[in-house]
């Protein structure tokens, strides 16, 4: 074999050599083209990231967070078909390792359901917006103010800030209240006076508390009537509309100003009383 591969066929060249430059040319074109392939799919990749991340940013309504991240997703998708490409080019089996991936890809799919389901109650939490950073919320039973939107976890700052970090899965599976969509929110109150007063006079003391207040809304218009006749008291229900912002410091300034009008006016809130019948012996 070897006196056959020495064999000179023109001007000293033998087979072998001419075999080992057509083995190296292959090599050398077989890199030239992994190389080109590799440009060709991290210009096409970068390209389709910016494309996607685009979309987000040109349309207020989408989260900009959601398409960061399927614009990464198209990146190294679109970087893992180049490489399978590159692999061919050298005549590597792709199908077995993509078979492999796959197993893997599997086993480590049940290793991490949670994780998993957190990742896709994430994508739904930024695909649909049920909340927004800064919104006021009560989700799985805590309450605060959303601080940061992950793929898997989602923070709260509550009132007496103090940070939580909740799992998003917790999260989409449970009833989601949020306080800030809306601009405008009603506030009631319930305000007990004792049966011997005067009921026009304690209305017209809880009206003028209203209309001295600038924050609340006259439309729709606030209402102020009887609505139980209590153990002991007559209660009157107060519903009036106000900014969302508004709403808290007014509950408590409405409450002490009906206080002082009802000092003011000589009108009794009741304490809880009981009568004891003494049998005559």
């Amino acid at each position: 074999m070897n006196d056959f591969m020495n064999t000179e066929i023109f001007n000293g060249t033998t087979i072998g050599d001419i075999i080992s430059v057509e083995w190296l040319a292959g090599i050398a074109g077989n890199v030239l083209a992994a190389i080109l392939i590799l440009i060709v799919t991290l210009i096409v990749a970068g390209w389709a990231k910016r494309r996607v991340i685009g979309v987000g940013e040109r349309h207020e309504h989408l989260d900009d967070t959601l398409f960061s991240f399927l614009g990464n997703i198209t990146y190294y998708a679109i970087l893992v078909f180049g490489l399978v490409f590159i692999l061919n080019r050298f005549g590597v089996q792709t199908a077995s390792i993509i078979a492999v991936i796959g197993a893997m890809g599997l086993a480590v799919g049940l290793a991490l359901q949670g994780t998993l389901s957190n990742f896709a109650a994430g994508v739904m939490i930024i695909a649909f917006r049920p909340f927004k950073l800064g919104d006021f919320v009560v989700i799985g039973g805590e309450m605060g103010t959303v601080k940061d939107i992950a793929i898997f976890t989602t923070e709260l700052a509550t009132t007496d800030n103090v940070k939580i970090v909740m799992p998003n899965a917790e999260i989409w599976g449970a009833p989601i209240t949020n306080y800030s969509v809306y601009p405008t929110r009603r506030l009631d109150l319930t305000f007990g006076v004792s049966y011997d007063t005067d009921l026009k006079k304690a209305e017209e003391a809880i009206r003028d508390v209203i209309g001295r207040d600038d924050r609340i809304h006259q439309e729709p218009e606030p209402l102020v009537k009887v609505a139980n006749l209590g153990d002991s008291s007559v209660d009157f229900e107060v519903r009036v509309w106000c900014d969302s912002a508004d709403y808290l410091t007014l509950k408590f300034d409405l409450t002490r100003a009906a206080k002082e009008a009802f000092d003011a006016g000589g009108i009794d809130i009741p304490f809880p009383t009981r009568t004891l019948v003494q049998a005559a012996e």
